[in-house]
């Protein structure tokens, strides 16, 4: 995306800065993960942005050369089960730390998307928007999208009345029409409003 690297470089923040976003709040099943990336700005890599705004083709190629050119990449998640005990902001920010932490080079500053920033020791700015303003924050939602994608395309083989492959997880019509059909599996929010009140009126 022409003009994202300009916009990075303008507010000279400091080399080795991470950025990091998450995936998967809002599904019903599955963890929540998150990515954090470092780019090499001697390795510039064309076409970064937010993940939603691009093809699932475009993701699948530009994952690849994310982690080829980085200069250092990291992916965690929160659990279902921290998910429902910590509640899914917590296990979101529980999960971009365990990103960061994990990271081969560590930053001097870190770039989140959203509005709020873990607990921890890193100069850090939280950014409304960040995955579609920042290079290296979309790189982490690259990357951070592509791998819970494909996670919930082998929970599809598994399940196959769930539908998993087609809406990733989220409360669309089917999935809900699944849940009442099926049951709730292992791998569902119990937390979650629509899933809990399946498992209350199938008495589970």
């Amino acid at each position: 995306m022409s003009g994202m690297d300009d916009l990075f470089d303008t507010f000279e923040f400091p080399a080795l800065t991470a950025g990091v976003d998450e995936v998967g709040r809002g599904p019903l099943a599955g963890d929540v993960v998150t990515a954090a990336v470092i780019l090499d700005p001697d390795r510039p890599i064309a076409g970064l942005n937010d993940s939603k705004k691009l093809t699932e083709k475009k993701r699948l190629l530009l994952a690849a050369e994310i982690r080829e050119k980085a200069l250092s990449f990291s992916i965690a998640r929160a659990s279902i089960s921290e998910i429902d005990q910590l509640n899914i902001l917590q296990a979101s920010l529980l999960a971009m730390k365990r990103a960061v932490e994990t990271l081969s080079v560590q930053p001097r500053y870190v770039l989140v998307d959203g509005n709020r920033l873990p607990k921890w020791t890193y100069p850090a700015k939280a950014m409304v928007k960040g995955d579609s303003r920042f290079a290296c924050i979309a790189a982490a939602s690259i990357l951070a999208k592509v791998t819970r994608d494909a996670e919930m395309d082998a929970l599809a083989v598994d399940f196959p009345q769930y539908g998993f492959a087609k809406h990733k997880g989220y409360p669309t019509r089917d999935h809900l029409q699944a849940l009442r059909d099926h049951g709730v599996t292992p791998f569902h929010r119990q937390s979650y409003a629509p899933v809990r009140k399946i498992i209350e009126e199938c008495g589970l």
